[in-house]
C-alpha cells in the first residue's frame, strides 16, 4: 500500500536512476485514505496520501508516469474473505465501533 508516500518516492528515484522509458506503479490494494486506530500508526488523515492527492497528482508526487490501485471489491475478492468479517476503515472510512469525535474528512 501506500501510506504517506515516503517511501514510494524513494523507490521511483531509485527506479529512475536507472532510466527507464517510463515507471507505472501498481499498488496492490486499494488506497489508505482513513486513519487506522487499530493497529497502523496513521492517527491524522492530513498524513495520508491518497486521502489529499487523486492518481495523477499522486503520480506526480513520487516521481512516476502513472498510479493505480487495486479497487476495494478487487482486494475482497482476492482475500476470499467476506468483507462483513473484516475491518476495512482505512479505505472506507467505515469504523467497525464509534471512535468519537474524530477530524476525519469522507472522501
Amino acid at each position: 500500500s501506500i501510506v504517506r508516500g515516503t517511501t514510494s518516492k524513494k523507490l521511483a528515484e531509485l527506479v529512475r536512476s536507472c532510466d527507464p522509458k517510463s515507471i507505472h506503479f501498481l499498488v496492490t490494494s486499494p488506497p489508505v485514505k482513513y486513519p487506522d486506530f487499530y493497529g497502523i500508526d496513521t492517527p491524522n488523515q492530513s498524513e495520508l496520501i491518497s486521502a489529499r492527492l487523486n492518481e495523477k497528482e499522486l503520480a506526480k508526487f513520487i516521481g512516476v508516469d502513472s498510479v493505480s490501485f487495486l479497487s476495494f471489491e478487487g482486494m475482497i475478492d482476492a482475500i476470499g474473505v467476506k468483507k462483513e468479517e473484516l475491518c476495512t476503515s482505512c479505505f472506507t472510512g467505515k469504523y467497525p465501533i464509534d471512535i468519537g469525535k474524530k477530524n476525519i474528512k469522507h472522501i
